[in-house]
């Protein structure tokens, strides 16, 4: 069956915990609750100055900018991104976004679905 949702119908659950993680907000778009047998798409706003924390884990991340401007972290180093751009994190990259503008970043992030976790 397919499903179809709005985002403005999933309560997103706010991170709070400074100084790991500052005005960010997730929604879980399709995941287990849907019955995806494989992957999770998450919905991340991150608020101008907040930042997500600063991890890494054994699953990949793919992610795509929809608004906003920020800088994306990796091992590799920092690169700004905007809408647009799509970044790929590897497994155990030690990575971390952060919202470098005036309004909130917006981006999709798919991970597997042992992968969403907190």
């Amino acid at each position: 069956m397919v499903v179809i949702g709005n985002k403005s119908q999933v309560t997103p659950r706010k991170f709070e915990n400074a100084p790991v993680v500052q005005g960010v907000e997730k929604r879980v778009l399709i995941g287990a609750a849907d019955r995806a047998p494989l992957f999770v798409m998450r919905h991340f706003t991150v608020a101008p100055g907040g930042y997500t924390p600063e991890h890494a884990h054994a699953w990949e991340h793919e992610v795509y900018v929809l608004a906003g401007r920020g800088r994306a972290h990796g091992q590799g180093g920092a690169q700004d991104v905007g809408p647009g751009d799509f970044i790929f994190v590897p497994p155990m990259d030690v990575h971390q976004f952060r919202n470098t503008g005036d309004v909130p970043l917006e981006f999709i992030c798919v991970v597997p679905l042992a992968g969403d976790v907190e």
